[in-house]
């Protein structure tokens, strides 16, 4: 079991968040993802726990490529399950066992915080950020096609190492946007994600993430993920009924729209539609929705629910054995 910490100006928090770690935590890896402050040296210089190791980045990547770099040394050094925690104390570290034990029982490839399962979790966050990732939960759903799960956004997470190994291997976004795009490319391996309940925290730390800058960029990621999921999971990689549905419910809504638009175009000056005109019309639109909304509810229940990492540890050991006979 390895800690992950990105640290990008977390000097005030980081020693915190060291100390805190349980005793049965058997690495730290604190990654200095280029930070101006240089939490490197200042880790190597304060920190007194045996387990810190310390990466260190050339150049700035974002939360995403620290971890990435964090999961990868972690990995290395033998780490089985890998926690990824934020630098500024914002998490607690008491509720690491929760987010490990699914992992650990085989029930999950992947972990995460969900502060969103009770209203008591909530009283310390600001009403802008419940309103932020509620939203933003919604486009995740839709885009990675894990229905079940919340607060996309969530920092605090755990990974089987098999998982992080070949999700280290895909274009994971490494900025802002990582935490959802990691869901995405998970769905991509029909890996299955748990959400574990936990409160929020916040105290005197400063967030480098600015609503404003991020609505327009997350809107467009999350429309090609969707369309891309969509494209891979239905009409690629596999075959559904809801392949189907998508396509004749498609095909019905822009047939009505479509001769609604002519009709009204060719028309003569006052002509009032006759009911076989609008029925014409309003018949598929209504067809295709209906279609659609059956499409919609085969990809909820299609959520991934049998984890892969056991059989990544089983080739993987097969594979290793193979090499050394």
């Amino acid at each position: 079991m390895w800690l992950v910490i990105p640290c990008y100006r977390v000097k005030a928090h980081i020693l915190q968040v060291i100390a805190k770690a349980p005793s049965w935590i058997e690495g730290i890896v604190c990654v200095d993802d280029a930070c101006p402050d240089g939490s490197g040296d200042f880790i190597e210089a304060n920190a007194k726990d045996p387990r810190v190791v310390v990466v260190r980045l050339e150049q700035n990547q974002g939360v995403g490529g620290a971890t990435m770099a964090g999961y990868r040394e972690a990995a290395r050094r033998g780490g089985e399950v890998l926690v990824k925690v934020d630098g500024d104390d914002q998490m607690d570290l008491g509720n690491i066992a929760q987010l490990v034990a699914p992992i650990l029982l085989g029930e999950a490839d992947y972990a995460k915080g969900n502060r969103f399962t009770s209203i008591s979790h909530l009283r310390d966050m600001p009403s802008v950020r419940v309103f932020g990732n509620a939203a933003l939960s919604f486009a995740a759903k839709v885009s990675t096609g894990y229905w079940n799960i919340f607060d996309p956004t969530n920092g605090f997470t755990a990974i089987e190492a098999q998982v992080a190994r070949i999700v280290m291997e895909k274009r994971v976004s490494r900025r802002f946007f990582f935490e959802t795009d990691l869901l995405y490319h998970l769905g991509t391996l029909r890996a299955v994600v748990r959400d574990v309940p936990m409160p929020a925290r916040y105290a005197d730390e400063v967030s480098n993430l600015r609503i404003g800058a991020i609505v327009g960029p997350f809107a467009l990621k999350h429309l090609r993920n969707f369309a891309q999921r969509v494209l891979g999971q239905y009409f690629v990689r596999d075959f559904h009924v809801a392949s189907l549905e998508l396509v004749s419910g498609m095909f019905f809504i822009l047939f009505g729209l479509g001769y609604a638009a002519h009709y009204v175009a060719t028309r003569r000056p006052g002509q009032a539609a006759s009911a076989g005109v609008v029925m014409a019309a309003a018949l598929p639109v209504i067809l295709g929705a209906q279609l659609l909304l059956q499409a919609l509810n085969f990809d909820v229940l299609n959520v991934p629910t049998r984890p892969i990492h056991p059989y990544l540890r089983t080739v993987a050991r097969m594979e290793a054995e193979e090499a050394t006979s």
